[in-house]
């Protein structure tokens, strides 16, 4: 979706405050592609700060389905979107003071609605996505799902930071 932010960017000055529709069906980045359940309205409010200087707001939440990093089972992540973002439209200002926002969602009079939810997306990406707290994976050997049963595997597997130790009784071994 589109903002036309003529009427902000006018002598005028007029706020902005919409409720605007999330068109986004999946969220895809470099670590895949995330098909979007649930979305609610996102609620915009687009104000003039100074000159060419605006101020948006906005809140919004959005559910997304990941798969858990320890078992791979899809998990329901729940995303707040809720941002302040102070940004310039004047494209010839060269030297941007740093508390201004970098911006790729703005293009002359437009708001792409769609790049600005992108962007706080990717950076309200959670680190670490888990179907528990006590997930158990997937065994390396046989990729059964732990947290399902157990599988038949050996764990023949040792802590590689012991290998120093495993070396010295190896090495003093008596014959």
């Amino acid at each position: 979706m589109i903002l036309n932010l003529s009427d902000v960017l006018s002598e005028q000055h007029k706020t902005i405050e919409e409720d605007v529709l999330i068109e986004m069906e999946r969220f895809g980045s470099k670590l895949g592609c995330f098909p979007i359940i649930e979305k609610e309205p996102l609620s915009i409010k687009v104000e003039h700060v100074k000159e060419r200087e605006l101020l948006i707001t906005g809140k919004g939440k959005i559910v997304l389905e990941i798969p858990c990093d320890r078992c791979l089972d899809d998990v329901e992540v729940k995303v707040k979107l809720e941002f302040e973002h102070k940004i310039t439209t004047d494209t010839e200002a060269e030297d941007q003071s740093e508390e201004l926002d970098e911006n790729n969602y703005i293009d002359g009079y437009s708001l792409d609605v769609e790049q600005l939810v992108y962007n706080e997306l990717l950076t309200g990406w959670p680190t670490k996505i888990l179907c528990s707290d006590d997930c158990k994976g997937i065994c390396n050997v046989c990729g059964q799902n732990l947290n399902r049963g157990t599988c038949n595997c050996e764990d023949t597997s040792l802590d590689p930071r012991m290998s120093v130790i495993r070396d010295v009784f190896k090495n003093f071994k008596e014959v």
